[in-house]
């Protein structure tokens, strides 16, 4: 990950906290034919060392010559900036946007670890959705569930570091900044555009409990 460092300035427990309230991202590693890319939900640990995730047999990671050297990229919310929402002269156009990269070591895990993982996976997701009822896997038919976990293998991301860039406009005056926000609520062109500019106003949008 580049950028400029005025944007690379976020403590590790932020990062953290951004990584683990999406618990999804883009798994990237060197294949034999060129780079591979996979979209997995995941389990961050508590102390951010490492990530639980699983894979499709079929899929080309799975079958790559493990443990590997491996990226798990995380995408937060972005928007277009227009420079007119500045106000000031000489702008240009920009996007802002919040990104996490997990780099480390990617390596199988035991079958026997498959279970267990799923259903804090599921638990953790579920949990978002309160008040409803969280979905277990005791609602599936027997028999089922194990069927389809025969499809899938467990791995383990161990972490060895961990980048992010949080690009909020930093190098602009707090005006400009708050200018380039109301201008994104506006007129949102992005991924959760909105939330995108409660973070350039200062308002802490990843301050999410610690899953278990």
């Amino acid at each position: 990950m580049h950028s400029n460092p005025a944007f690379r300035q976020t403590p590790a427990a932020e990062a953290i906290a951004i990584v683990r309230s999406r618990s999804f991202g883009t798994l990237c590693l060197n294949g034999a034919e060129g780079p591979l890319l996979s979209h997995v939900p995941f389990e961050l640990a508590a102390d951010g060392s490492h990530a639980l995730l699983h894979l499709a047999r079929g899929n080309p990671i799975a079958r790559a010559a493990l443990p590997m050297a491996a990226v798990l990229a995380v995408s937060g919310p972005d928007a277009y900036v227009s420079p007119d929402w500045y106000g000031a002269t000489d702008q240009v156009p920009t996007l802002n946007y919040v990104a996490v990269h997990l780099r480390g070591v990617l390596q199988p895990m035991p079958e026997a670890d498959l279970a267990p993982m799923l259903d804090r996976l599921s638990a953790l997701f579920e949990a978002r959705l309160a008040p409803k009822q969280p979905w277990t896997g005791a609602k599936m038919t027997p028999g089922v569930m194990e069927r389809m976990m025969r499809m899938i293998l467990p791995f383990r991301l161990q972490i060895s570091r961990i980048d992010s860039t949080v690009k909020l406009n930093q190098n602009k005056t707090a005006g400009q900044r708050a200018g380039a926000a109301a201008g994104i609520i506006g007129c949102p062109v992005g991924i959760e555009a909105a939330r995108l500019a409660e973070m350039m106003c200062g308002v802490d949008v990843y301050s999410l409990p610690s899953q278990p």
